[in-house]
């Protein structure tokens, strides 16, 4: 946990490792990457937060996603990372990547055809008091400041 974290530097973090995620995949197949610019903030306890987003990479037409989504497994896994698998509801190859302190990520591929999802967890972090009143009244959980 990293009480010292701002939600604003937690975003950062975040967004920046799911960028890290995918660039790992081989541009040649890469047609668009779509980060999105807000997130929400979701406890990890009653005092601590963290922000959650997501970015989907579209991959060209007829890419297989499941070794891309292995190979960024292989990636992690071979620096050290902590690296769960699953299949998802629709058993599409899945992982998550944890970096501890509430931060992970997951990858799998997307809903729509041709996309990979990147999810995100920044490390939880605890708000100052000014931003645990906004954090309650915004229902979307992002802070307005």
């Amino acid at each position: 946990m990293n009480a010292e974290l701002t939600w604003q530097e937690a975003k950062a973090k975040a967004q920046a490792m799911e960028l890290e995620i995918a660039a790992l995949i081989a541009k040649d197949t890469v047609v668009s990457i779509d980060q999105k610019k807000t997130g929400v903030l979701l406890s990890c306890n009653r005092t601590q937060h963290n922000w959650n987003s997501s970015t989907t990479v579209t991959v060209a037409e007829g890419t297989k996603i499941e070794p891309i989504v292995k190979d960024i497994e292989a990636h992690h896994r071979a620096n050290g990372l902590k690296v769960s698998v699953d299949m998802d509801v629709d058993e599409k190859y899945r992982i998550q990547i944890s970096l501890g302190a509430g931060e992970n990520y997951i990858v799998a591929e997307d809903l729509a055809p041709n996309e990979i999802r990147i999810a995100s967890g920044s490390p939880c972090f605890t708000s100052g008091s000014s931003d645990a009143v906004e954090i309650e009244q915004d229902g979307r959980g992002e802070p307005t400041k």
